[in-house]
């Protein structure tokens, strides 16, 4: 594809995440003990807060839309679907206080996006570990204008497979609420606390965890097909270790017990993001969820992100242009439904 060809289209990045600025005392509403909130430094860098521990420094695009648009400029990115940091969800929280929490975080999210509302794509939180609130939450985003919800891989042992979790992802499909889903709270131990592996090791596995067992358990024959979900990381381990877990399901009972197909069968029920690293793994990863399944994802503006959006795609080997198209921006245009933007996915992959 030349540079005029691709400068014609829309670059849309679905895995970004931002830190509105919240004080120490704002952070009370989720607990008593404050947390978690942004510390601005006057150098123009910042620390995230977990009560009075330092969590993670960061800097300036996290919080301040004008830096994120000047990165992004820079960066070549059209369009950003802005979601919060993990460590925001919430989940553990007394459930009424959590739902104030998500309308607090929510609202600086739309004030953050409404910055520049042709470039950045507000996504809700909500608190997902009571149904009803978690239902209205979504609803009330939705009507203010948030463009889909954010949520994580699970609460303590509860996947996506928890009765009350699926009847929240039927809730957004019967709202046309788009899902973006993020893995965290990683497994822990000895063995993950060096050299970031809870972040190397645990999300993979956390996000394979999460899409294996919805399929296992019978999860997507109860979802409705309009449903849009999308798992972050392209998909953890899932796509590479999909032929080991379709072996298991046709020679073991015990595997195929709640599922009426194989693991495979369900890749057209969700998307996936690009952030693999790797053009080899997202050879791989298109071709077994295929080009209209694939989104631009980057992780920013954290370090393990991609740092060149897109190049990973740009230099897959074997795509055509018009499937670049499709990574790059029009499967996202599609799932967000972006009028005008990006490139038309059903027709190119016709």
């Amino acid at each position: 594809m030349t540079h005029t060809q691709e400068t014609s289209l829309s670059i849309i990045d679905v895995h970004a995440h931002v830190f509105p600025r919240i004080s120490e005392s704002e952070s009370r509403i989720l607990t008593g003990s404050g947390e978690p909130w942004l510390r601005v430094h006057r150098d123009g860098t910042g620390m995230m807060m977990s009560g009075a521990d330092e969590y993670r420094p960061v800097t300036g695009p996290l919080w301040d839309p004008e830096q994120r648009v000047a990165a992004m400029d820079t960066l070549g990115v059209d369009v950003q679907a802005v979601s919060s940091t993990p460590l925001m969800f919430g989940y553990e929280a007394d459930p009424a206080r959590a739902s104030e929490w998500c309308e607090l975080v929510n609202e600086r999210i739309l004030a953050y996006c409404a910055q520049a509302p042709e470039r950045l794509l507000p996504l809700c939180q909500v608190p997902l570990q009571d149904l009803a609130l978690a239902c209205e939450t979504v609803s009330k985003a939705a009507a203010a204008g948030h463009r889909g919800v954010h949520i994580g891989n699970h609460i303590g042992d509860r996947s996506l497979t928890d009765e009350d979790i699926t009847a929240f992802l039927v809730h957004c499909a019967d709202e046309g609420v788009p899902v973006l889903v993020h893995p965290w709270d990683m497994p822990g131990g000895e063995r993950m606390s060096p050299h970031m592996l809870k972040w190397l090791v645990g999300m993979p596995a956390e996000t394979q965890l999460t899409i294996l067992g919805m399929a296992l358990a019978g999860t997507f024959e109860r979802l409705p097909e309009s449903l849009k979900l999308c798992f972050c990381h392209g998909g953890g381990s899932f796509a590479y270790l999909l032929g080991r877990a379709d072996n298991a399901w046709h020679h073991r009972d015990i595997v195929r017990a709640d599922s009426p197909e194989p693991p495979s069968a369900y890749v057209r029920r969700f998307h996936v993001d690009s952030a693999v690293f790797d053009p080899r793994a997202l050879r791989l990863l298109v071709d077994v969820m295929g080009p209209d399944r694939v989104m631009l994802g980057t992780d920013f503006p954290f370090p393990l992100g991609e740092q060149e959006p897109g190049s990973v795609i740009r230099n897959c080997p074997g795509l055509s242009d018009a499937e670049r198209a499709l990574l790059l921006g029009g499967n996202a245009a599609a799932f967000f439904s972006l009028a005008g933007k990006g490139t038309d996915a059903e027709a190119l992959c016709s």
